[in-house]
């Protein structure tokens, strides 16, 4: 019987293409493997996150731009509610590997944790300024209301008045602008008059899934 080496040369140079395809392939997706573990560890490195600030760090003192000034002591925040403003301030500690830079605050007319979904993006303040809270190390977040026909002034000023439970949303994200994280903050009222302590119940990311 004769052999068709014609054949025989085609066969194997096919299958010689399909190991070097499927070799290819592998070494691809091993390539975007080590990409992605790389990119993961790399964001990893400069994701920030906020909590409060430990009780027995020193007050800070901020200025709004109206040359109003408090004292943010450490673990708490203030609320204040002027003729001509709400004022609301909290000392915030940053608990990740990156820089943080806040973008904006929302009040949540909620008194509790209950919700589950993120708050809308519509929803949030900007911030006049940029406001940035190093690693591993402390620093605030202010927020002011000016406007009494504002919708939530009479919510929020009523609920620091008669010294109430209330929460605000900060989103925030690392020095590149992305990896947005929104962390809601209550306050609650202490045994002195003019003093809140700050609490965190939920953290949600903006730019990547959920981890829960």
């Amino acid at each position: 019987m004769s052999v068709d080496w014609v054949t025989v040369s085609s066969l194997a140079t096919a299958g010689g293409t399909l190991v070097l395809a499927v070799a290819t392939f592998a070494s691809v997706r091993s390539a975007n493997r080590a990409a992605r573990v790389a990119e993961q560890s790399l964001l990893a490195g400069i994701r920030p996150m906020l909590i409060p600030s430990h009780p027995e760090d020193p007050p800070i003192k901020a200025g709004f731009a109206d040359d109003h000034f408090v004292h943010i002591p450490g673990g708490g925040g203030t609320a204040e509610v002027t003729p001509d403003a709400i004022y609301l301030t909290l000392s915030i500690r940053n608990a990740g590997q990156g820089i943080a830079v806040l973008h904006g605050w929302r009040f949540e007319r909620s008194t509790g944790v209950e919700r589950s979904q993120r708050p809308p993006f519509d929803d949030f303040r900007r911030l006049t300024r940029d406001l940035y809270i190093p690693v591993g190390d402390y620093g605030f977040w202010q927020g002011a209301i000016r406007d009494q026909t504002d919708p939530q002034w009479d919510v929020i000023a009523e609920r620091i008045k008669n010294r109430e439970r209330f929460i605000v949303d900060l989103m925030y994200g690392d020095l590149e602008g992305g990896q947005r994280i929104i962390s809601r903050f209550s306050y609650l009222p202490t045994s002195k008059d003019d003093s809140w302590h700050a609490t965190v119940s939920r953290h949600w990311n903006v730019d990547r899934p959920d981890p829960r």
